[in-house]
């Protein structure tokens, strides 16, 4: 049987004290005792609302082969018979996994950070150089103090490529993160106003992400957006930490990853790109020039860590957009057909606004609306009425003609729109759904956005289900 981690290898980094008859090695490493399978340990970490403690017999009932628990959590633990490695804290111990898989990994590593993109830069990645080797990255988006370690622990030995997730709402909070990763490559995305609410300003968000480069692996290499307004900054700090090797990417003339040219349609676009001199035409299987924006750092950090750019451009041509990333679905309604954009999984000022243009790019059908589905943008603090009430002006430039809002903070957007845009206004998500799914007609293109702790992803979950997927 092939193991994530033999036994031997697993108690000396975790430093633990064995317990009971241990297996010869896990195959994997869960934190959810629902989903844990056969052969894997589980890890009881406490999170900030449960304990896995409390799901340590669930997870053996699930064919949890080894627990990891806590040498203070033992008594609480009572008669529950099972292998066990224990330890004095399950997170430290799963950060102290994490940098041993590190140490022992051959795969260059790419670690992706920004105040927008970075999900859709690590899924690109992911996608893109599984075409060139084997790949590992997390699942979703395990970017944070738990999930960055998390993500390590799983990174298997021979893997050819490791890709990293890294985020934060505080400063500090990337340090710590990346210095375990030790990327080969860094890439920062953007810089925009995203959580802006625990920051004095743009400046304090960019030293923030610039955080990503002092973790470097010696002669790594800084890959910045040389079209972000922070850019002067981000390369500065970059030097600061003693990168030596540091390129860019964007539309500007002295992009070292450069967009030449691009032409986008509904269901995707063409990029014409130079990277490091070689010229690519690269065919992008999602819509958007953000995420032509994103392809240009994938194809460069691909570049930097020796994968076939043939293979890489070609490989752009499948991508997809995830779930509430921009996928779409075409519904059947009333004899007709509706488009539903799917962008429900968060939103911020600059996703919002590149989701705004990909509203515009994509043409009702004969009869039919464009029809934007809004719902708050969180953590803006004081810049949050500006911030809702300045999407009006975008929204009008798209040619949308429909408004339906949701949530507290979008009451200023409502108030803004009255008179130029036909706005409906609910207190909840579920009370827009409901709506929603009463009142879409043919033609319809519908875009729907919200930060992700307002639930708009019902509101797909709703029109999905009311409407069959047309053909």
């Amino acid at each position: 049987m092939s193991y994530l981690w033999t036994m031997s290898d697993l108690v000396a980094a975790l430093r633990g004290r064995p317990m009971g008859v241990l297996p010869a090695g896990i195959t994997g490493i869960s934190i959810d005792s629902r989903s844990i399978e056969p052969g894997q340990a589980f890890f009881a970490i406490r999170g900030d609302r449960v304990d896995g403690h409390d799901y340590a017999g669930v997870a053996i009932a699930n064919g949890a082969a080894l627990l990891v628990v806590s040498e203070g959590k033992l008594p609480a633990l009572g008669r529950l018979s099972a292998p066990m490695i224990v330890v004095e804290d399950v997170l430290e111990a799963m950060v102290r996994l994490g940098c041993a898989a590190r140490d022992r990994s051959r795969a260059k590593i790419i670690a992706v950070t920004g105040s927008v993109g970075k999900t859709t830069t690590k899924e690109m990645l992911r996608h893109v150089l599984s075409a060139c080797g084997s790949v590992h990255a997390s699942p979703a988006s395990f970017n944070n103090h738990w999930g960055v370690p998390l993500t390590l622990c799983r990174l298997p030995e021979n893997t050819d490529f490791g890709v990293f997730e890294i985020g934060m709402n505080h400063p500090d909070e990337i340090r710590p993160l990346v210095k375990m990763v030790r990327p080969h490559v860094a890439i920062i995305t953007a810089i925009a106003p995203v959580h802006i609410g625990h920051f004095r300003d743009l400046d304090e968000i960019a030293a923030a992400k610039a955080e990503i480069f002092e973790g470097l692996a010696p002669g790594g290499h800084a890959v910045i957006n040389r079209d972000t307004e922070k850019f002067t900054a981000l390369e500065l700090a970059a030097q600061a930490a003693g990168v030596e090797t540091i390129h860019t990417f964007g539309s500007h003339a002295r992009a070292d990853f450069r967009m030449l040219e691009f032409a986008p349609s509904e269901t995707g676009s063409v990029l014409w790109a130079n990277i490091a001199g070689q010229t690519l035409e690269v065919p992008l299987g999602a819509p958007g020039r953000h995420i032509a924006e994103n392809a240009l750092a994938v194809l460069g950090a691909a570049s930097l860590v020796g994968a076939d750019l043939g293979r890489v451009a070609e490989a752009l041509s499948t991508v997809s957009a995830e779930k509430g990333r921009g996928r779409r679905h075409r519904l059947s309604v009333g004899g007709g057909v509706a488009t539903l954009i799917d962008e429900s999984y968060n939103a911020n000022p600059a996703s919002m606004r590149a989701t705004i243009a990909l509203l515009r790019e994509t043409a009702p059908g004969e009869g039919g609306r464009r029809i934007a589905v809004l719902g708050d943008m969180l953590e803006l603090g004081a810049l949050s009425a500006d911030k809702h009430k300045g999407l009006l002006g975008p929204l009008l430039d798209a040619g949308v003609t429909d408004l339906w809002l949701a949530g507290a903070e979008m009451a200023v957007l409502r108030d803004a729109a009255e008179g130029s845009l036909n706005v409906t206004y609910r207190d909840t998500a579920d009370a827009l759904a409901a709506f929603a799914a009463a009142s879409i007609a043919p033609g319809d293109v519908i875009m729907v956005k919200a930060s992700n702790s307002l639930g708009f992803g019902r509101i797909v979950a709703r029109l999905t289900e009311t409407f069959p997927a047309a053909s």
